[in-house]
């Protein structure tokens, strides 16, 4: 289990939605905080990706449920460097 410092339930909401929410929770974050987003949207990834990547941010590991996808992101982390594992 891994552990985090903020979830961010983006649960039934679409892209860019969920992606709008992790921007402004980052912002208020400290760098080296964990923060755990549950979306439902199967895009999520694809937005959510792409902006850790621009943002230097840390995808430590994507879950992926057969109804929602598990992000834990460390905000100012080190280069990208995550598991995806199916449950």
């Amino acid at each position: 289990m891994i552990e985090f410092d903020v979830e961010l339930d983006a649960s039934g909401l679409l892209c860019p939605l969920p992606l709008l929410r992790l921007k402004r929770a980052l912002a208020e974050m400290a760098s080296g905080e964990v923060v755990r987003v549950i979306a439902t949207d199967p895009a999520a990834h694809l937005d959510i990706g792409v902006y850790i990547d621009q943002a230097g941010h840390c995808l430590i590991e994507l879950v992926r449920h057969s109804d929602a996808q598990v992000f834990y992101i460390k905000k100012n982390g080190l280069p990208r460097v995550f598991k995806s594992r199916m449950l």
